[in-house]
């Protein structure tokens, strides 16, 4: 069944029911009404007979006629004998009486102001007659007078009133599954626009959403909602892509790289099996490049597995590491493998932030290389420790040629080269910055490159600062 139906009946059921509930309401009422209208008329008439009883005059029809017209009455001695019998007249018809009972004891009193009179509702003496409502009041001297008024106006009221609201009630069962219907299917429209949606997006439209409706109404914060989650998961598509994208560009680079050493060592032995381990001179020149070779690939496979445990999320060591120290050292190590390119530190006071010292020296030992590696000799660096904020702060800025704006956005990528044509033995594999990125990341902090005040280039470590300790 769907959702359109199950509210159809619904709200035909609820309107039924109100109609119903207020049918019996009303039939109630008015039943109540019109018997106790007959009931005040048969007290109304009461007095006046029993006046005329009490001075001795009998019951005659044309009395009952001028008291209470279209009334039957009856008066019983004490003993239960009929004294005297006036039935009641029927335009065009027979006249009526109800089926007294041979004796009507008084056990309990009537309403209020009717002397101790008894309410009764009895059928009438012929067959299909009309209810009568009938009272039986006390005479003086313990005798009975018996009032009889015939329901057929009430009954036929009564009657027309049930079909009234079976009338109301069928009417109302009809217009609510007319009304409903249209109330439902506009109601239903956001729902049949987010089916449509979601239909083109099932076959790939990514791009599509679902309109949205008034904030306030729940369809409009399910439109809403919906399209929030469409975004979220069109992000972790995208995400997916791209990291599937940088995945496949990762293996092809690691491929190419890791080429061309292979190829060389394969040369060096072939060349050695071609008989330069007869000859000193090429042995010694054979060896000294499957050395090199080799520790070319050792370094660049450590860089591609240090890159793929960042990349999994494996936490590095978060201590309090003195950072002026750390630059210290690592400028002289920079000094005593590069001389030609002279570096300077420069720092108010110690500084401590979280990190790993090994990768942090890493870090630094990238930054300074890749000065050594992309600028001409004689090119001066500069090393900067300080803070900003939260964060601490190394600079290592440079005066050299620079780079332009387009390659610098891409210098954190993995195998980048700025010069397509450099050679890999003096520019590397183009893993450094990568590496430097991501240790920097990992340790919950950023790095940034932008133009140096001396010309070059200067990239900005920012790293959270240790906690002060209270001692």
């Amino acid at each position: 069944m769907t959702l359109r139906t199950r509210l159809l009946w619904a709200a035909a059921g609820v309107a039924l029911l109100a109609v119903l509930a207020t049918g019996l309401i009303t039939y109630s009422a008015v039943n109540s009404f019109l018997y106790s209208q007959v009931d005040q008329t048969l007290v109304a008439a009461q007095g006046p007979l029993r006046q005329t009883l009490l001075a001795g005059k009998p019951v005659s029809f044309s009395l009952v006629g001028r008291l209470a017209p279209g009334m039957f009455v009856e008066v019983r001695a004490p003993s239960g004998a009929v004294l005297g019998t006036v039935e009641a007249e029927t335009p065009g018809g027979p006249a009526l009486a109800p089926s007294l009972p041979a004796h009507v004891a008084m056990g309990r009193p009537g309403p209020a102001g009717m002397d101790r009179g008894l309410l009764l509702t009895l059928p009438a003496t012929t067959p299909n007659g009309p209810l009568f409502r009938v009272l039986v009041a006390p005479l003086t001297g313990g005798g009975q007078l018996i009032l009889g008024y015939p329901l057929t106006a009430v009954t036929t009221v009564l009657h027309e009133l049930e079909y009234v609201v079976i009338a109301v009630a069928a009417a109302a069962l009809l217009g609510a599954e007319v009304l409903g219907w249209w109330l439902v299917g506009l109601g239903l429209r956001p729902l049949k626009a987010m089916e449509r949606t979601t239909t083109v997006i099932a076959s790939g439209q990514l791009d599509e959403r679902v309109p949205e409706g008034p904030p306030t109404s729940e369809l409009g914060q399910l439109a809403r909602s919906f399209n929030i989650m469409l975004d979220r998961i069109q992000e972790a598509f995208r995400h997916r892509d791209e990291v599937e994208d940088r995945l496949r560009r990762f293996v092809a680079d690691a491929s190419h790289e890791l080429r061309t050493p292979v190829a060389a060592v394969s040369a060096y032995a072939e060349l050695f099996n071609r008989g330069a381990r007869q000859r000193p001179e090429d042995l010694a020149r054979v060896m000294r490049g499957i050395q090199g070779e080799t520790a070319r690939m050792r370094r660049l496979v450590e860089d591609l597995m240090l890159l793929a445990r960042l990349d999994e999320g494996r936490p590095l060591e978060a201590v309090p590491v003195e950072l002026v120290s750390l630059a210290a050292e690592a400028a002289e190590t920079s000094r005593a493998v590069g001389p030609e390119w002279p570096v300077e530190l420069s720092a108010k006071h110690p500084i401590e932030a979280l990190g790993d010292p090994l990768r942090l020296r890493e870090v630094l030992d990238n930054l300074l290389g890749n000065v050594r590696a992309h600028t001409p000799p004689g090119t001066r660096t500069r090393i900067a420790v300080g803070m900003d904020g939260r964060w601490a702060t190394i600079q290592v800025a440079d005066n050299g040629p620079g780079m332009p704006a387009d390659q610098r956005a891409r210098v954190f990528q993995r195998f980048y080269r700025a010069d397509a044509s450099r050679s890999r033995h003096t520019g590397g594999a183009g893993l450094g910055l990568a590496i430097v990125q991501a240790i920097v990341a990992a340790l919950q902090g950023g790095v940034e490159v932008a133009d140096s005040p001396e010309g070059g280039l200067q990239f900005t470590v920012r790293l959270p600062l240790a906690p002060v300790s209270d001692g």
